[in-house]
């Protein structure tokens, strides 16, 4: 019995990291087949040579890559028509939540959005509630030790960028929205190692809920946002208050 317990704990355990995987490349396949509607050849579309970009990296198969680049682009058949939309929203303690999604249901993704909002103590708001809370910016991720963070600074000066962090062996170098293709172009250039880039909210504030309950009640409305198939991508400005949990 033991050994059949065990064998069923590992079944549910890759079931749920296998919908998990699912769910990414779901995700990125809607971004790539958005994205090819500019055009299917990724050298001369920079927005699907990022979605490539990031599929890859994710692990998603190129059957899968070649099918939402088919879709998008209307490549034997009609292209998939997937709108983009942005949502805007408070979650409880006054956090801000800014939602990216692709969806073909504009009615659907609104519903299911506002659903999730009030089920966890939050609200969906108008557009523009809380955008205004964030900066739309490019960031792109090099390798790049502490050590050379001189060499860094001397690149960002002839290169269209507003400023970086540095994570251990990692920067995060970003700049104005419109400037992502010539930022990381500039970066390459100088031989900089790239390993990621994208468009981001980046948050100008930042709130803390006062205690753990809260906190614990905002992290469940980011968990079922996120497990929503229209959307694309969470903002946030909440920063969470470890002494809360100690």
């Amino acid at each position: 019995m033991a050994g059949h317990s065990k064998w069923s704990q590992i079944k549910r355990t890759k079931a749920v990291v296998d919908a998990k995987r699912g769910a990414v490349f779901t995700r990125i396949g809607r971004e790539i087949t958005v994205a090819a509607r500019q055009g299917a050849d990724p050298d001369g579309n920079f927005q699907l040579r990022t979605a490539i970009a990031k599929a890859k990296a994710a692990g998603v198969p190129a059957g899968n890559i070649e099918r939402a680049i088919a879709k998008g682009s209307g490549q034997g058949g009609e292209a998939i028509k997937l709108e983009s939309i942005r949502y805007e929203g408070y979650g409880p303690g006054g956090v801000a939540v800014l939602v990216e999604a692709l969806s073909d249901n504009r009615n659907r993704t609104a519903a299911e959005l506002r659903l999730a909002f009030s089920k966890h103590g939050g609200n969906l708001g108008e557009s523009g509630c809380v955008s205004y809370l964030f900066q739309h910016r490019s960031e792109v991720r090099i390798l790049a030790e502490a050590a050379n963070e001189e060499a860094l600074l001397e690149s960002l000066l002839s290169l269209e960028a507003d400023g970086y962090e540095l994570d251990g062996d990692q920067a995060l170098v970003h700049g104005p929205f419109e400037g992502l293709e010539s930022l990381q172009n500039g970066l390459r250039e100088q031989g900089w190692p790239v390993q990621e880039w994208t468009h981001a909210w980046h948050p100008l504030t930042q709130v803390s809920p006062q205690d753990a309950d809260t906190t614990r009640q905002c992290l469940k409305l980011l968990e079922a946002l996120e497990e929503l198939d229209d959307v694309n991508s969470i903002s946030t400005n909440m920063k969470i208050d470890e002494a809360l949990f100690t």
